[in-house]
């Protein structure tokens, strides 16, 4: 690892645990994380000449985080109202466009961006805030560490014994090997930090395994998506936002398969515990 990297994933590691640990701090990085992934996404599909309303795109993505962190639901499927009033506004923009060409590619790439990046990022939140009965700020932690030492995974045994490549049109450095090794390390994970899983669930060790085996596999399902994204708009990278890093999308790609996964099966863990 570059001096570069290591000191950027100091600097975020830092960041990361005091933004869990206060509510202010949290809701203030993901803001910042979803305003950074979707301008990343916007400015890399621009590359490609697709007609998309980046800065509309990037409004009505922040609104979902806030939303959840405020509490504001007007309606049962709140979501779904956003997604909505978010598709009419920008449909009524492409109205206003003397240029209709690529009208529907432009239409679905910008609810693509939002749902991908901001919908899904913002199950962070819901699992720190929405979840009666449990410790948010442990199980954040939890899903963090699971998802996240999987790419230590991948890195270590990949770049020491990979040999076999994984996908190499998606990602031409990933191996087999690596993605192994990203999947065992999130499972030793989540055993090792067992204890940020609510005691009254009282999970077997074989099933804590499976589920970190599980949840970081989600992740580098969701860091290939975005190599695959990435390819197809042309970049090696989604920003320079840390030195050694990249950009947002970067960064937090990986969780954007696991956050989701891990609340909807901790929501479903809660059923189960009341029933």
């Amino acid at each position: 690892m570059s001096s570069k990297r290591l000191l950027s994933s100091i600097l975020m590691i830092t960041l990361t645990a005091l933004a869990i640990c206060i509510n202010i701090l949290f809701i203030l990085e993901v803001v910042i994380l979803t305003a950074g992934g979707l301008y990343e996404f916007f400015y890399m599909v621009r590359k490609k000449d697709v007609p998309i309303y980046s800065y509309t795109g990037i409004l009505i993505g922040l609104l979902i985080p806030i939303s959840i962190f405020t509490h504001f639901e007007p309606t049962n499927n709140w979501e779904l109202l956003f997604t909505v009033i978010g598709f009419l506004l920008i449909l009524f923009m492409q109205f206003a466009r003397r240029d209709n060409r690529h009208a529907i590619l432009g239409l679905s790439t910008t609810l693509f961006g939002v749902l991908y990046v901001a919908w899904f990022f913002s199950f962070l939140v819901k699992i720190r805030l929405m979840l009666p009965g449990m410790d948010g700020v442990k199980l954040v932690g939890f899903i963090l560490l699971v998802t996240k030492s999987a790419d230590i995974g991948a890195l270590l045994i990949g770049s020491s014994i990979g040999k076999h490549p994984l996908l190499p049109k998606v990602s031409p450095n990933k191996s087999i090997e690596g993605a192994l090794g990203a999947v065992f390390m999130s499972a030793c994970t989540a055993l090792v930090f067992r204890s940020f899983l609510p005691a009254d669930l009282k999970l077997p060790l074989w099933q804590i395994f499976f589920m970190g085996a599980f949840f970081g596999g989600l992740g580098q399902l969701g860091d290939l998506s975005e190599s695959l994204i990435k390819r197809d708009c042309g970049v090696k990278d989604s920003g320079k936002l840390l030195p050694g890093m990249g950009g947002v999308l970067d960064i937090i790609d990986s969780l954007l398969f696991s956050a989701p996964a891990f609340y909807l099966y901790m929501s479903s863990m809660l059923k189960t515990l009341h029933q």
